[in-house]
């Protein structure tokens, strides 16, 4: 008896967790919307933001870029011109990254470094009271560091996400060219000629739900942190392993909802 009353508090604690995440998340993103609606804005904490956001995460999302598009071409080239197949590799390349390769590493390295800084941040700013000292203030702790998180973050993902597309396709041209002796202007007209507005919007509509999966989970984690410092590490692993599972698990329904708004139209 004794062993089965474990069993059920084990698995009762193992999914307790989850549906508290569910549930906070939930009311912080209510709160969040419900708040943006009124005054006072905080502009320049938004403008502060998306320069952490933006401009701090450029050189990274530029590198990962180009090292995609490089590696796309030249796998696809080597196993396409067993079939003599490599003429249609700018068409491959560029229609895997506008739908998904673009937004989902984007979006991936984004969680890594944007996710952790931002639970980290508010972490200790939980512990150094800081967050109480805002209430104390007569402020509201989400005006002034959820809402600037979140717009930055719905701001700057699409505009990083465009960025990366371009150089991707750019290094998968750069690889066409020296690698697999395709010429660059055929290469680019290839890619101009085959790539269409629904390849781009596939991919840029991602973008708007993976931000909220990458500042929301961020935010609720910091602003959970109750067991001091050490807790603090521990908001960070789980805000960006949250963040980057969300991304992985949502692009596929996504994916799927924009396959069928596509049928649609």
């Amino acid at each position: 008896m004794s062993e089965q009353l474990d069993l059920s508090q084990a698995i009762a604690k193992r999914f307790q967790e989850p549906l508290e995440f569910l549930g906070g998340v939930a009311i912080l993103a209510k709160d969040t919307f419900n708040e943006m609606r009124t005054r006072p804005f905080y502009g320049s904490l938004l403008i502060d933001q998306i320069y952490l956001v933006g401009v701090k995460s450029l050189p990274l999302i530029l590198i990962t870029a180009l090292s995609t598009g490089m590696v796309m071409s030249l796998q696809y080239g080597l196993g396409l011109e067993k079939f003599g197949g490599k003429p249609y590799v700018p068409r491959l390349v560029a229609s895997t990254i506008l739908r998904e390769m673009g937004p989902v590493f984007t979006s991936l390295m984004l969680a890594a470094r944007v996710g952790a800084g931002m639970a980290s941040e508010i972490g200790s700013m939980v512990v150094t009271q800081q967050i109480d000292a805002i209430r104390a203030l007569g402020t509201s702790p989400i005006k002034k560091i959820v809402i600037p998180r979140v717009l930055a973050c719905l701001i700057v993902l699409p505009l990083l996400v465009s960025i990366a597309n371009l150089v991707g396709n750019l290094g998968g041209l750069v690889v066409g060219s020296a690698e697999l002796s395709l010429d660059a202007q055929f290469y680019y007209r290839r890619v101009l000629e085959t790539s269409n507005l629904k390849d781009y919007l596939a991919g840029f509509g991602k973008t708007f739900f993976f931000a909220i999966f990458i500042a929301m989970p961020s935010c609720y984690f910091g602003l959970n942190v109750k067991n001091g410092t050490k807790e603090v590490g521990i908001a960070t692993t789980k805000a960006v392993v949250t963040a980057s599972l969300l991304i992985l698990v949502g692009d596929f329904f996504l994916s799927k909802l924009f396959w069928v708004i596509e049928q649609w139209l």
